[in-house]
């Protein structure tokens, strides 16, 4: 297998037991110190995979072949080592696995042979709501009212724990996905017993979640993917990928005196958006590499999705092993991870430049503070830009007698991006401390929060003294969740709600989070600004986005005195004495096992079977039709209806919302009218295990312009055969009925956003054929293929303004199962309406041969459920090891 005996001699590994390592050194020669370190993780996964020696030989090969050019065509598989997922992706994703498992009693078969081979983790980090805040009894009340609101899908997860091996959910209070993956998870190197022997290897996975790679911060390799491409994962399926380009993001410098993380992580993400740098991997070398803590690290890495690519990975340091020790890791694993990485050439050297594809520049000391917005994370703003872009925005139509026209309506310290770094926490603190000092309070009308992504947050804040200070100014703790950063935002406050109403303002919201787009923070506010956790309290401190917050007053003591950010911002040393006082590395342990222990949890009543039992009557659970049976492809040459046409960045959040479901919607409707209160019909998400609400809920966010009509309402469209106007679901219902084929056609950064995969599984259950875009986001590209919908590019110059597509024009697509290869050629035609005919030349969107099977399986399930039903072995090769809990527990 490529490897040989090695004995950590300072690490006390299983009582002495010499480890097998993968020899990286032997087989890749000179090669491997030019390889980028992402590449050296993956050619070590290679020589670990269970297959045959050729194929081991051809994909080292391959990589080698890299080094010429910087970028390859070929294909290669890779093995992650666990899986992490979070409430409301793992929540469909095990409601297709529950019905899959009834297919598979349906045929006559043993259900319980489908069942996870690598470890799953569920974060339940993504329901928590922010109905109270600014109250000692926010904490407590929010936690109470998400368990009440989703009581029947957390006893489905407490299911999936029994009834499937390997899954162990984390339950509400514990903490955001990410920064349980930093603080409890990741090992960074890790040992595991294959067929009895003790193997040493890189800690590596895949997530449910866009901003897995957080995790790149410390040197774990990891990525987000959709649950559709991570319920194949989590079968024994490898990750087939073409070998990815590496830019090189070389960092020179050192940040400036007051200049945070946040504020370099929204510049990256700026640079490399533009740069273009969708789905490849971002290594970031140099010495200014050297600079920045782990935790720092981390707030970049998290952007990664924001900037396009798949990973923007750090690799192991002494401030690698420093956040392991900060975090309570023991000294003997941190010993292992040193000893590991730098026998396999993994410990990062500043002064050395590998091959990249392409390198980008970045000095240090040239970041200034920065916010990013008010429309998306790329939109880079100094802060005295800020009402510029407010006013390109639409404005209010009458202005408010008691409000400003730019108020800050929510202000949140929110999300795993910038809560994760204790120092990003505890400088939002002293300036809550300063101003507490000087009297000063946030605006009447500024809802306030703080949702970290620890519990071990309070108990830092509390040690340094300044969750007092927080709490003062209404930041005190509303739970542990992402919250607000993914819409779950709660109620404005009355007074805001009012004038919001009246539109006699234009409501911004500012927060510490990782994405703006409009209404996805809250449903009225299409206006938000990032920025970080002690910028938020500056502007819910002044409750005004109509200012330079560097340089204007915040607002006025009790005797007058102006106050500007200049009296409140802390200096590095302040922040490194609070730092001192407050971090003690048992908090973490001890917090997250203080939170695991939940009395709400253990007292879930959740059923032991096999199988599911499913409530024909539940709103929240519902088996889906495309996991129920083998299904048919959506591939061949056929003439189309453009069901919609839509423009640039159309998000996730466009396409499946999260945020509050309308009690007017059709959503909506179909709940009360099953009984559901319509005062309190919970978010999206928390309905994504429930078909029939996430059909009626798609495109519905009331920024969508569907080209076809522009002035129908957003989630409608035009049923050409009939003439009438017809919500989205109706029309595509009618089609179906009529055996019309259907496309959607598309901007640039077509499914740019969150990695939820119910932005495919809607299409799906629509009946879409195809999506044609100008260009496609990496996770959601992959969504579309794993429901079997064919992705197609449409050639350089050619949109949806270009096309001016029409009522009543068709495209005709020849896309044949046999003819789909990755990247070919797709031939199209556009009839028109009038009777001519357009000749168009697309390409499809697929990378590999695996995604190529996968559509003509009809979608990955039915790949999944093909292979299971027609063998006895399991769907995909296993990667050797005895279970998914022996894995975690070596």
């Amino acid at each position: 297998m490529g490897s040989r005996a090695r004995s950590f001699s300072r690490v006390d590994v299983a009582a002495g037991e010499a480890c097998l390592v993968a020899d990286l050194a032997a087989r890749l020669g000179g090669s491997l110190v030019q390889l980028p370190y992402v590449l050296r993780i993956i050619a070590e996964n290679v020589l670990r995979a269970p297959k045959g020696q050729a194929e081991r030989d051809q994909a080292l090969c391959d990589l080698r072949a890299w080094l010429a050019h910087g970028t390859s065509a070929a294909e290669i598989a890779f093995q992650p080592g666990r899986v992490l997922m979070h409430d409301t992706t793992c929540t469909p994703a095990l409601v297709d696995v529950a019905a899959m498992r009834d297919a598979i009693a349906a045929a006559g078969a043993d259900p319980e042979r489908l069942s996870p081979v690598l470890p799953v983790d569920v974060s339940v980090d993504h329901s928590l709501g922010v109905d109270l805040s600014a109250s000692p009894e926010a904490m407590r009340v929010n936690l109470e009212r998400e368990y009440r609101r989703n009581s029947e899908r957390y006893r489905f997860l407490k299911w999936a724990t029994q009834a499937l091996d390997g899954v162990r959910v984390h339950p509400p209070g514990t903490g955001i996905m990410h920064t349980i993956n930093l603080e409890q998870l990741a090992t960074v190197v890790t040992t595991r017993r294959i067929d009895g022997r003790l193997w040493a290897m890189p800690d590596t996975l895949i997530g449910t979640d866009s901003h897995t790679p957080m995790i790149n911060g410390i040197g774990v390799l990891g990525w987000g993917v959709g649950g559709l491409e991570a319920e194949s994962v989590m079968f024994g399926m490898p990750v087939m990928m073409r070998i990815p380009d590496v830019i090189g993001v070389r960092l020179a410098g050192a940040l400036r005196e007051g200049v945070s993380a946040t504020d370099l992580a929204l510049t990256v993400t700026q640079r490399l958006r533009a740069r273009n740098v969708t789905g490849a991997f971002v290594e970031f070398f140099g010495p200014g590499v050297c600079s920045l803590s782990a935790g720092e690290r981390a707030v970049v890495a998290n952007m990664a999705p924001e900037f396009g690519a798949s990973t923007g990975y750090f690799p192991i340091d002494d401030a690698t092993l420093e956040y392991l020790a900060q975090t309570g890791r023991s000294p003997q694993q941190i010993a292992l991870v040193e000893a590991y990485a730098k026998e396999q050439q993994l410990w990062f050297d500043p002064q050395a430049q590998p091959r990249y594809t392409d390198i980008v520049e970045i000095d240090l000391a040239a970041i200034a503070i920065s916010l990013a917005g008010p429309r998306r994370p790329q939109d880079l703003l100094a802060p005295g830009a800020t009402v510029p872009a407010l006013l390109a925005m639409p404005q209010p139509e009458k202005p408010s007698a008691s409000l400003p026209r730019f108020p800050v309506a929510i202000a949140a310290i929110t999300s795993c991006t910038n809560t994760s770094d204790p120092r990003l926490v505890v400088a939002a603190g002293l300036v809550a401390r300063k101003a507490r000092r000087l009297g000063l309070k946030p605006a009447a009308w500024t809802k306030t929060s703080l949702a970290p992504g620890s519990p071990a947050a309070e108990r830092y804040l509390r040690r340094a003294g300044l969750l007092e200070d927080l709490e003062a100014l209404g930041f005190g703790i509303v739970g542990y969740g992402c919250t607000t950063c993914i819409g779950n935002s709660g109620p404005l406050l009355p007074v805001m709600d009012a004038a919001v109403r009246a539109d006699e303002v234009l409501p911004v919201a500012i927060l510490s989070g990782n994405r703006n787009f409009p209404g996805r923070v809250h449903g009225q506010v299409e206006a938000g600004f990032l920025a970080s956790p002690a910028l938020v309290v500056a502007y819910a401190l002044a409750g005004d986005a109509d200012r330079d917050i560097l340089q204007d007053s915040l607002a006025s003591t009790a005797d007058d005195q102006p106050v500007t950010l200049s009296e409140l911002w802390p200096t590095g040393a302040e922040i490194d004495a609070a730092l001192a006082l407050a971090l003690d590395p048992a908090d973490f342990t001890r917090a997250f096992a203080e939170a695991t222990t939940s009395r709400h949890w253990a007292e879930l009543d959740a059923p032991s079977s096999a199988l599911f039992p499913w409530d024909p009557a539940s709103t929240a659970l519902r088996p889906p039709p495309f996991a129920q049976a083998i299904q048919p492809n959506r591939l061949g040459h056929y003439r189309a209806h453009p069901l919609l046409v839509l423009g640039d960045d159309i998000t996730t959040d466009h396409i499946s919302p999260a945020g509050q479901t309308p009690a007017a919607s059709e959503a909506g409707q179909w709940l009360i009218e099953r009984g559901e209160d319509p005062k309190d019909l919970n978010v999206y998400a928390s309905r994504r295990g429930n078909w029939e609400v996430m059909l009626r809920g798609l495109f519905t966010n009331r920024t969508v312009v569907n080209r076809l009509a522009p002035d129908l309402p957003a989630g409608s469209t035009l049923h050409v055969p009939s003439g009438q106007p017809l919500s989205l679901w109706r029309a595509a219902e009618r089609h179906r009925a009529s055996g019309d084929a259907m496309v959607v056609v598309a901007g640039e950064r077509y499914g740019t956003g969150s990695s939820r995969d119910w932005a495919a599984k809607g299409l799906g259950l629509l009946g879409v054929n195809a999506v044609i875009a100008q260009s496609f986001e990496r996770i959601h590209r992959s969504n579309l293929i794993g429901m079997g919908i064919l992705p197609l590019q449409l050639p350089p110059g050619a949109g949806p303004v270009s096309l001016e597509l029409a009522p009543g024009d068709t495209v005709e697509i020849e896309a044949t199962p046999d003819a789909i290869a990755p990247r070919g050629a797709v031939a199209a035609r556009i009839h028109r309406a009038s009777g001519s005919v357009e000749l168009l030349q697309l390409q499809a969107a697929v990378e590999t041969a695996l995604e190529c099977e996968t559509l003509r399986a009809g979608g990955i399930i039915s790949l999944i459920l093909g292979r299971l039903l027609e063998s006895s072995a399991p769907p995909f090769t296993a990667t050797g090891e005895t279970s998914p809990a022996a894995l975690r527990d070596a």
